[in-house]
Formats: C-alpha cells, sequence, structure tokens
C-alpha cells in the first residue's frame, strides 16, 4: 500500500467486537512472522553469497562447489532458527507453568 494506505484509529479497534480484535491480532501476528520469514531469508542470502561465492561469476549456473555450499549454508541456517525456535518454545512453555 502506498499513499492510499489506510489508517486505523485507536477509536476504529475500540469499536471491534473481541472477535474481531482476536481476528486481526491472528492476521497481524501471520503478517509479523511472514515479514520475519522474508528477513530472514536476505539475512541467509547475504551471508552465505558471501561465504560461498568466491569467484566471479561467469555464466548463469553457479559452479558445483559454489552450488553445495549455498545449499548446505542455508540448510544449517534453517537448522539453527528450527532448533531455536523449539529450544524458546519449551523455555516459554516451562515458564508458564
Amino acid at each position: 500500500m502506498d499513499s492510499q494506505q489506510a489508517t486505523v484509529s485507536q477509536a476504529d479497534l475500540e469499536r471491534l467486537s473481541d472477535k474481531d480484535k482476536a481476528d486481526l491480532r491472528q492476521v497481524l501476528a501471520k503478517e509479523e512472522q511472514r515479514n520475519f520469514v522474508q528477513a530472514q531469508s536476505h539475512t541467509f542470502t547475504e551471508i552465505c553469497w558471501k561465504k560461498c561465492i568466491t569467484s566471479n561469476i561467469k555464466s548463469n549456473v553457479l559452479d558445483s562447489s559454489e552450488g553445495n555450499c549455498l545449499a548446505n549454508c542455508v540448510e544449517r541456517f534453517f537448522d539453527v532458527t528450527i532448533t531455536t525456535q523449539k529450544h524458546l518454545s519449551a523455555m516459554r512453555n516451562q515458564a508458564g507453568h
């Protein structure tokens, strides 16, 4: 959305039903999660590119060692992210009990 983006006032939010407020929170949480994943993807791409692409690109295909390095690099980042999320979730669950 650009200059035509709608704004929502506090008064508008207060007029929402509890169900609509819960639905809005869920939509916002999903959007926040999508933005986080997209930002992570950009970060992984930049870090792995710098790590793995060490020569000038001369064609539209990476050489096999660069391709393998990129695949492994991104997989490791996802492994760490998933492990971290599981650990934080477990900590959150323990704190709630």
